[in-house]
């Protein structure tokens, strides 16, 4: 009888369905060919962006990624990987919810039980909360340059009103174009929440409500965290201390003149966050010639002459993990 395979393919391609009609958000590059498995890690890589972030804004075709050149090279070299969308201004909590969800749909595509977490700037917060309320769902969490202890701009847009609301209607409109470009009009934008969550009392707050031994005790070059922490989950961090690295770099050089001149202080940092502020479990390097934007080769490749390629640091940090059996 051809029934029971029958019932087997209609539930399969049920469910198939049903997690295709909810997982659209999440990006998955499978490469025409595979060069190694040199980033074959264990548990799959699930990538979250950060404040202003997105996946992928326009088509396959003619679109922009956001972790350019990134999601492409770990899959060619065996590894599982996602790119994920959380709302591009929201608070720690909702982008953390709507990671959790995500996370979820991951593990039932894979069958894997855990993900290997990598955040950048908004999005190290961002995975903490995942690891925070799902633990057992969790490999590893790695920070690029998040935003562990606040960001010193959002203190300062927060402290003057004047310039806050008006530029906070701005960004909600910027976020909710993101949004509908990325082809997921629905998520919630709310820059002032966002603001909230990333200055340094709101990261307080939530790093004392969703602790993890990883992050710490205070914002200091020479502090780090745990590396492993009592739930068993592996923590890593890097960034950048530079600001201009390109002056072909149009976008990236005009932010990275004026947002430390105007909301920066004098601490090293990366042209958004100090570099103090994403120490994070074992510091890998504080100091790579990348300004904010460098860090997950954008915009479209363009960064320093002579600095490291961060799709090859993407990559070995794949290796390292996969040497750690995560």
């Amino acid at each position: 009888m051809k029934i029971k395979p029958l019932l087997s393919s209609m539930l399969t391609l049920s469910l198939f369905i049903s997690l295709s009609t909810q997982a659209s958000v999440i990006t998955q590059i499978k490469p025409n060919y595979v060069s190694s498995n040199y980033a074959q890690t264990k548990y799959p890589i699930v990538l979250t962006h950060g404040m202003f972030g997105f996946s992928r804004l326009g088509t396959q075709a003619f679109g922009m990624d956001y972790w350019y050149q990134i999601v492409p090279d770990l899959a060619r070299n065996g590894a599982q990987v996602y790119a994920t969308q959380v709302s591009p201004l929201n608070s720690t909590e909702i982008r953390g919810e709507q990671l959790l969800q995500q996370v979820d749909e991951i593990i039932a595509l894979t069958g894997k039980p855990k993900v290997n977490l990598f955040g950048h700037s908004h999005g190290g917060p961002t995975s903490q909360y995942v690891e925070a309320v799902a633990p057992n769902k969790v490999a590893s969490v790695t920070a690029i340059a998040g935003a562990m202890h606040g960001a010193e701009f959002a203190d300062n847009m927060l402290k003057y009103q004047v310039v806050a609301v008006p530029l906070s209607k701005i960004f909600n409109i910027i976020g909710t174009a993101e949004s509908y470009l990325q082809g997921n009009p629905d998520l919630p934008n709310d820059a002032t929440a966002s603001l909230k969550s990333l200055s340094t009392q709101g990261t307080a707050i939530f790093n004392a409500k969703y602790a993890t031994a990883a992050t710490p005790s205070n914002c200091n070059i020479s502090n780090s965290g745990q590396k492993i922490t009592s739930n068993g989950i592996h923590h890593y961090s890097w960034t950048g201390d530079r600001q201009v690295t390109n002056l072909f770099d149009v976008l990236d050089t005009a932010l990275m003149t004026v947002v430390p001149a105007l909301f920066m202080g004098p601490a090293s940092n990366d042209g958004i966050l100090s570099v103090c502020t994403a120490n994070y479990g074992q510091v890998i390097r504080n100091d790579y010639e990348h300004n904010h934007f460098d860090e997950v080769n954008q915009v479209l490749g363009l960064r320093g002459l002579f600095s490291q390629d961060p799709v090859a640091l993407f990559r070995q940090h794949a290796n390292r993990l996969k040497l750690q059996g995560l």
